[in-house]
């Protein structure tokens, strides 16, 4: 009875953090560049039950039994969210009108690939995003919309007079005074092995640079000036999960009750002297 609310606790811990998941997912429909997350539930291993008995009983002089086990079944341990992982599904363009804002458009990608603009982290690691929401800074220098520095193609910030410049779709920015960088293109053969920073940004696991995207093979893309990548989220499609994902937590919920009342009536009334 015991394992029994261990159980059905696991099944409702599980659809309480996938609700949340979808409730981000649903806060960021909005996000330029953001990439919707998906869970991923498991159960956990299961257990099999044996009972030890009394076995076989040899005719000895003075008798010996020798215990047996015998094979009661298996029992399920719950179930967990194991991880949510992005889907880099490439979002739809919005265009903006502003010259400060640029977007990726996938072509040709391997599977499970995808391409992020380059950006120096707060602590000058190289980070990665998909949000090309960019803008001009005091100091002429192009940043994303949360202050970090755009890198060039040789991981340099790019240095402009003023925000009157153009992107041609091979990634070339050329300001007033002629050429002035090309935008750091990395490339992630396996997007998923990335790791999710928060606001739209993304590292690699052991911390070295992505390759460059330019010269990549089997990686097809292009920049479209005055636009943004819209998110990836289904709002429609999310809003259908978050209700699956309740009306899976109300259910467990209440089979607990249930059980809370065996255990009630098991504790209370079985035994009681009339």
């Amino acid at each position: 009875m015991f394992k029994g609310f261990y159980t059905v606790a696991s099944g409702m811990l599980a659809q309480q953090r996938k609700t949340e998941m979808l409730t981000n997912n649903m806060a960021n429909a909005n996000t330029p560049g953001f990439k919707e997350d998906q869970a991923s539930l498991r159960a956990f291993p299961e257990m099999l039950l044996q009972r030890i008995d009394e076995g076989q009983t040899i005719p000895t002089e003075k008798g010996l039994t020798l215990p047996g086990n015998k094979r009661i079944g298996s029992l399920s341990t719950g179930v967990y969210m194991q991880e949510a992982i992005p889907a880099f599904k490439q979002g739809d363009l919005k265009e903006t009108g502003l010259g400060t804002d640029l977007a990726l458009l996938d072509v040709a990608m391997p599977a499970n690939g995808s391409v992020f603009f380059t950006v120096a982290g707060p602590n000058g690691e190289t980070q990665y995003t998909r949000n090309g929401n960019f803008t001009v800074d005091g100091q002429g220098l192009l940043t994303t919309a949360s202050g970090l520095l755009v890198l060039d193609e040789a991981g340099n910030p790019i240095q402009l007079s003023s925000d009157q410049f153009t992107v041609n779709e091979n990634g070339v920015l050329t300001g007033e005074g002629g050429v002035t960088a090309r935008l750091g293109i990395g490339l992630a053969e396996d997007a998923n092995r990335l790791i999710k920073l928060g606001d739209g940004l993304y590292r690699t696991e052991d911390g070295n640079a992505l390759a460059n995207a330019y010269n990549a093979d089997g990686a097809a893309f292009k920049l479209q000036q005055g636009y943004v990548e819209r998110s990836n989220v289904d709002v429609s499609r999310t809003m259908t999960d978050m209700m699956s994902a309740y009306r899976a937590f109300e259910a467990n919920q209440k089979v607990l009750q249930a059980y809370d009342k065996s255990m009630d009536k098991a504790a209370n009334e079985v035994g009681r002297i009339q």
